[in-house]
């Protein structure tokens, strides 16, 4: 056999022993699960819901590390840098493909991890501390606005995230005058809301309808095509009149580029499964999240589109860049 021939049948046969190896023995030591918020946000629900899955069925401890700060971007990066053997996953919200545009030098771009898959996504919904805001509609809320300028503060759970994003558009949509408080994660937003230091917010919703049902937030609107399962009574955007403000917030499951893709095509395959069995699904729909579980490919196109989309709205609304 030629040396050449002798080469190629060498390194496709090492390929497939590395495959097979990956898929194999993968993990053989416990699995550091990076979220770049902080505890108790809709990120960190999930990843937790998963992770706690991921130990049970792989035998091996996946666990948590919260890195908050910079809107998502420290914990990113962070995850970025991280050898691509797949210890090191990343869970992120959508703030992952907001922050290529709204920030001068975020410390990835897209290039620097391989999708796994969406594990889940939600709608933002605009809330209020009912004992500060008497308003009950998103119209009365725009009048009250406009007649105290400067008087309110909106949270939002981090710079970047796209209920800040949202926050945003909805200010400049109406011309309003209020601050932005931004907070390191979904949990300590919504808790500055309810002990009605900053009464307003829009938020990605899991956090906020266990306390919009106790009667502790009021649920003014919904920013999607379809009102959500957990808050029927609240009307859409759309349906209140108001156009151009639909946004969702993913929740994405990624590794840093490199990683075989044995593992990668593991990790998809068991969260994918996980997202869909009967008790997390129902501890997702009753956040107001939607299971999904896209494949790899499925997910890379959508993170591509959903760069395009921000970029759009950070442009249109005239967001200057963070950093820049």
């Amino acid at each position: 056999m030629p040396t050449i021939v002798r080469l190629a049948a060498l390194a496709a046969a090492l390929a497939l022993s590395s495959t097979a190896y990956a898929q194999g023995t993968y993990p053989d030591r416990p699995v550091k699960v990076i979220v770049p918020f902080a505890p108790a946000g809709p990120t960190d629900v999930v990843a937790r819901l998963i992770t706690q899955k991921l130990s049970e069925n792989l035998k091996q401890q996946f666990y948590i590390e919260n890195q908050a700060g910079a809107g998502g971007n420290l914990g990113m990066g962070n995850a970025a840098k991280a050898a691509p053997d797949g210890y090191t996953i990343l869970i992120v919200s959508s703030s992952y493909t907001v922050n290529t545009s709204l920030y001068a030098k975020p410390p990835y771009t897209p290039d620097s991890f391989t999708p796994v898959t969406m594990a889940a996504t939600s709608p933002n919904g605009l809330f209020v501390n009912p004992d500060v805001i008497p308003s009950k509609t998103i119209k009365e809320l725009v009048e009250l606005l406009k007649a105290n300028p400067g008087k309110y503060t909106f949270a939002s759970p981090g710079i970047g995230t796209t209920p800040h994003l949202s926050s945003l558009l909805f200010k400049h949509t109406f011309g309003l005058d209020y601050g932005l408080a931004p907070f390191p994660g979904g949990g300590p937003s919504i808790q500055s809301v309810v002990a009605g230091h900053t009464p307003i917010c829009i938020q990605a919703i899991p956090p906020a309808v266990p306390l919009a049902k106790a009667g502790k937030l009021r649920a003014l609107g919904i920013t999607a095509k379809k009102r959500s399962a957990e808050l029927p009574d609240v009307p859409t955007f759309d349906e209140a009149g108001i156009k151009g403000q639909e946004a969702e917030t993913m929740q994405g499951v990624l590794v840093p580029a490199g990683t075989p893709k044995a593992i990668v095509d593991k990790l998809q395959a068991e969260i994918a499964r996980i997202v869909r069995l009967p008790d997390v699904s129902a501890k997702l729909v009753a956040l107001g999240l939607d299971p999904m579980g896209m494949s790899s490919p499925e997910f890379a196109a959508y993170i591509k589109n959903d760069i395009a989309k921000w970029k759009k709205v950070i442009t249109n609304a005239k967001i200057p860049q963070i950093g820049g």
